[in-house]
């Protein structure tokens, strides 16, 4: 079986206890996660072989981080090492009418100051058919943004499939360089395009026609994303599919989820999930596409299984502390066929 690779950031995730604010918190739990790195996990809990690769540096906390991936059946063989720190986020958990707050201090992370030249792509996908990576790795730095772009072409010269979630985040942009000026040379050489309604408009000017992500209340026409898929798709004509996850927001703790995927003929549609009591949402977009990735590989055939596959195991990722996506094919099985009792199995 061929590898997938992802290539990016990971970070130390330090959480408050609870539901406690940050003026409140005395102690911090402490666990990793960054997209690509999820993303890593989740394959590898669905039997694939993952790779994630980044640049850490040469310390304790870098080795525990390692260390934890390792445990969650992801390789590591081709990350390199240097820089002074890892990345650190600092997370506190909202409720109800309060949304959750994220703190970074990741400046001058070990993969910040990556250039390129540093790794050694044509070796990485010597054994790939997948490569991912998403809009945050870019936006750390000009060398971050420049490795992407040279793994991105290698990838294209050797016939590995590339993957990306545009994963806009604002608070990154801040080299001198707007995600506008970047992203379209790196998205152009995407077979499979994946974002929400935020990331198409903030990155690339294009939205659903009278769609308000603060006015939901839940629900979310998924007819409305046909537009912004077939935008997407003739803005950057090598994608092969465009997929649009639907995220109606009732509150911090009640949400509904689901997707649509574009296949340039048909829009397909999946089952939208009413998910009440949110444990951590965080790494709910990495779920899906880790389960979007296994599902195209697994059902070439079938986008409408890979399609709910995806979104029935980010929908099980809402239940699960922390950013990884602990769950098995069977388990995301099982969700996808109605089973949503929470019955105790023994």
């Amino acid at each position: 079986m061929k590898k997938v690779v992802t290539f990016g950031e990971i970070m130390l995730r330090l959480a408050t206890p609870g539901y406690q604010r940050f003026c409140q918190a005395k102690e911090f739990t402490a666990t990793y996660g960054g997209g690509e790195a999820n993303v890593a996990v989740s394959l590898a809990n669905y039997g694939l072989d993952a790779e994630f690769v980044t640049r850490l540096p040469k310390n304790d906390i870098a080795r525990a981080c390692e260390m934890d991936l390792h445990k969650n059946g992801v390789k590591t063989d081709h990350i390199v090492y240097g820089g002074d720190r890892l990345g650190i986020y600092f997370l506190e958990t909202g409720a109800v009418a309060r949304p959750s707050k994220v703190v970074y201090d990741r400046a001058y992370s070990a993969i910040s100051e990556i250039k390129p030249g540093m790794i050694d792509w044509e070796e990485v996908f010597r054994d790939a058919q997948w490569f991912h990576w998403t809009g945050i790795t870019p936006a750390l730095s000009q060398g971050a943004a420049d490795a992407c772009l040279e793994a991105i072409r290698v990838a294209n010269r050797m016939g590995v499939t590339v993957s990306t979630d545009l994963n806009y985040r604002k608070n990154l942009w801040k080299y001198g360089k707007t995600a506008s000026e970047i992203m379209p040379a790196l998205v152009e050489g995407c077979d499979v395009i994946l974002g929400n309604e935020e990331d198409a408009e903030k990155v690339f000017g294009i939205k659903p026609e009278g769609f308000d992500v603060t006015r939901t209340g839940g629900e979310v026409n998924a007819a409305e994303f046909e537009s912004v898929c077939t935008q997407l798709m003739k803005r950057f004509p090598r994608a092969k599919k465009v997929i649009i996850t639907l995220r109606g927001s009732i509150n911090a703790n009640h949400n509904t989820w689901g997707g649509v995927l574009y296949d340039g003929k048909k829009l397909y549609q999946s089952p939208r999930y009413d998910i009440t009591h949110i444990v951590d949402r965080v790494g709910g977009g990495d779920s899906f596409m880790g389960g979007l990735i296994y599902g195209l590989i697994s059902y070439p055939e079938d986008d409408q299984k890979a399609l709910n596959f995806a979104v029935a195991a980010s929908c099980l990722k809402h239940t699960i502390y922390g950013d990884f996506n602990l769950v098995t094919v069977a388990e995301v099985e099982n969700l996808m066929k109605g089973d949503g009792s929470g019955r105790v199995s023994r």
